[in-house]
């Protein structure tokens, strides 16, 4: 295992521009018909690979496209979890951490990806994959979690806004079906989390980051749904599978992450057998969207420390 020295993020544009990479698809997964985009490579090399992504909770694909556009000589899959985007919810099963290690499995193999693809997960994405690996070994190759869970998020200094969140997420899915889902899409209180959870000054990149939140932090299938996944997501961790991840594993955390603490990284790290860290300076639980060119950087080098086996 090894860490590197931390990073300054530079400045990187808004706009993103898939347009001429990217195709939509639906994909009939245990009876759900999941949508997801292939993003081909434009700039393929001796060492592009297919990478398939995972996004957090409350996300959906587009929240990983900044980091996706960085990337033009691998190949990338990316779904709208079932029950997030515009995915409808699993025609059966729970919406926990093993009904997206069972519905990640499915879709693998559906798609027929070898044990040389790549996976990454973001946040609540990465709790899946890593559980994904730890069940199924030698599946994939390497792992890469940015902004990885470490931690139950009813530790630390933050347990307390999480047990708010707890009963929010509750007391929305107890209320009559109107106020509750209204409740869940209130853009004052998705503003609120778009604000807690952003660290830049950049009044370009926080006006891009709101405007990502409001029109995608809204799209789940139901309240039933969402509570199940945001149990899954506050009780769920890496760490309880981290010895279990035998292959070269990168993990890219934000130096001021509230959610996901840089203490708790470090920690993660030791316990990895194969373990890397880099971590970002000036940014916290979205790196995706604040830092995505030092993230892209990290994972073009990993991935040609780690080629196909």
């Amino acid at each position: 295992m090894s860490a590197k020295n931390s990073t300054t993020a530079p400045t990187s544009p808004i706009a993103v521009d898939v347009a001429d990479r990217v195709s939509a698809h639906v994909l009939n997964v245990a009876g759900t018909p999941v949508h997801y985009w292939e993003y081909a490579a434009t700039e393929p090399s001796a060492v592009s690979r297919t990478i398939v992504m995972v996004h957090g909770f409350r996300g959906d694909h587009h929240g990983l496209e900044r980091v996706v556009e960085l990337l033009p000589e691998h190949r990338i899959i990316m779904a709208d979890l079932p029950g997030f985007g515009i995915s409808p919810a699993f025609a059966s099963g729970q919406h926990d951490i093993p009904g997206y290690v069972a519905f990640l499995a499915s879709f693998l193999d559906a798609l027929d990806l070898g044990p040389d693809t790549v996976l990454l997960g973001h946040s609540f994405g990465s709790i899946v994959v890593s559980h994904f690996v730890a069940a199924h070994p030698d599946r994939v190759y390497p792992l890469i979690l940015v902004n990885p869970i470490a931690s139950p998020a009813l530790e630390g200094p933050k347990g307390i806004m999480t047990k708010l969140a707890v009963f929010y997420y509750w007391a929305s899915a107890k209320l009559p079906a109107p106020l509750g889902n209204t409740l869940l899409r209130s853009k004052l209180i998705v503003h609120v989390m778009s604000v807690t959870m952003a660290k830049t000054r950049d009044k370009a990149l926080l006006a891009f980051i709101h405007g990502q939140h409001h029109a995608y932090f809204s799209g789940f299938a139901n309240r039933d749904m969402l509570l199940e996944s945001f149990q899954a997501s506050v009780s769920g961790t890496v760490r309880e599978v981290a010895t279990a991840l035998t292959l070269p594993t990168l993990l890219i955390a934000g130096a001021q992450d509230e959610i996901a603490t840089l203490p708790n990284q470090h920690k993660l790290l030791e316990i990895l057998p194969q373990g890397e860290l880099l971590v970002i300076d000036g940014v916290g639980h979205l790196i995706h969207y604040e830092t995505p060119q030092p993230a892209a950087i990290a994972i073009t080098a990993f991935l040609e420390r780690h080629p196909a086996p």
